[in-house]
């Protein structure tokens, strides 16, 4: 009955003009599936008793969803199927089990606003990085922006050894060198021997396989002959995101850049 009101209400013509359903404040438990609205865009259905989320298997369109006071204990096998889903309310219900909510929600790639906040599960001291962690395209959770430093601490807590690249992570190029002809160390100061190669062989003789008389010079000549190898790099904490770039949120700050060079 209050489907069909609010039908009446918005003078919908077909079940294919639905693109928008207000059923908050209603003191319903159960609702009956919703298939017959393919293309429903916006649910409201908080503040009710609702305890089971079937009647949602077959809305796929679904961008905006609000369940927040009602009486859910478990979204499990309810929810991962509304992949384009962005705006997301289940807080004020009985939901305990942080791992199995949050894998429910991980195929929602365009989810951008999240809320869990006064649930059971939301007393996990590590909670809000968990969330932050494993569900990376949530920008708004609780209410409260998600931070940079947050996904930094998120990262750092769940996968250490991603962090521990990221952080070490630099750019590598090779850089054109002439031949050195001396070589010195910690340990040895004196102009290292130059190798002499047997007049008429080149490298690229195949006639004399071996055009050093010392095998130790062609080994020599070869380490010369490399390029030098150069690494650089940043703090990337200080590089913009390109959704920073984009809406202007941090001012651009000179690079710092460390180089290193070896051969």
């Amino acid at each position: 009955q209050a489907i069909e009101n609010q039908l009446k209400i918005c003078g919908y013509k077909s079940n294919m003009d639905v693109v928008a359903l207000y059923l908050a404040r209603q003191g319903l438990r159960s609702i009956p599936s919703l298939s017959q609205f393919p293309r429903l865009r916006y649910l409201w259905i908080n503040n009710n008793k609702i305890q089971d989320l079937t009647f949602l298997v077959k809305n796929y369109c679904l961008t905006e969803l609000y369940l927040n006071n009602n009486e859910l204990t478990d979204i499990a096998g309810a929810l991962k199927h509304l992949r384009s889903l962005q705006i997301l309310f289940l807080h004020n219900n009985e939901l305990k089990k942080l791992g199995k909510t949050v894998k429910e929600l991980k195929g929602m790639i365009s989810l951008q606003t999240l809320n869990l906040f006064q649930n059971p599960l939301a007393h996990d001291p590590d909670y809000r990085l968990y969330v932050i962690y494993f569900l990376p395209s949530v920008q708004l959770l609780d209410r409260k922006s998600v931070t940079q430093r947050e996904r930094e601490s998120a990262l750092h807590l769940y996968n250490p050894k991603r962090a521990w690249v990221m952080q070490s992570i630099a750019f590598g190029k090779r850089v054109d060198t002439s031949l050195v002809t001396t070589v010195r160390s910690s340990r040895c100061t004196q102009p290292a021997r130059r190798p002499i190669m047997p007049s008429g062989c080149e490298f690229g003789n195949n006639t004399n396989k071996v055009p050093f008389e010392d095998p130790k010079d062609a080994v020599l000549a070869r380490a010369t002959t490399r390029s030098l190898m150069e690494f650089s790099a940043v703090d990337w904490n200080k590089v913009a995101t390109c959704q920073e770039r984009r809406l202007k949120n941090k001012a651009e700050e000179p690079l710092e850049k460390l180089t290193v060079q070896f051969r």
